[in-house]
């Protein structure tokens, strides 16, 4: 079975993200965590977690008069789709034009070369 596919817009990313972070959230608990919240209206906010809940990102549950939203989907599963949709879409499916491109339009510290060295030692091993 394929999983779902999740590419999410910058707002619907950074709503999720709060979402994962705080767990259950009301709009204005929301709102003010978003690093965005200045340029936006509570009632934005409101408006996207309830387009994310018809698409299954996010549900919600009443507690007195307001709604409390939680993620639906991990962030692993968005992760996975976004990074899958992109080596697709970008890199035709390929792998190491991807983590080439990655090394070379990056400042890649000496530590995390070494992390992804082990990672790929690590990864040779496993049948």
């Amino acid at each position: 079975m394929a999983r779902p596919a999740h590419r999410l817009g910058d707002l619907q990313l950074a709503i999720m993200k709060v979402l994962w972070s705080s767990g259950p959230a009301a709009v204005t608990e929301v709102h003010r965590a978003l690093p965005t919240a200045s340029g936006l209206a509570p009632t934005t906010v409101a408006t996207m977690l309830r387009k994310m809940e018809d698409k299954g990102l996010v549900r919600h549950r009443a507690e007195g008069r307001k709604f409390l939203y939680e993620a639906c989907v991990s962030e692993g599963s968005v992760s996975r789709s976004m990074t899958d949709h992109l080596l697709d879409k970008v890199f035709e499916g390929n792998l190491a034009d991807l983590v080439c491109h990655l090394l070379d339009s990056r400042r890649v510290s000496p530590d995390e070369l070494e992390q992804i060295a082990r990672w790929i030692e690590e990864r040779k091993a496993k049948p």
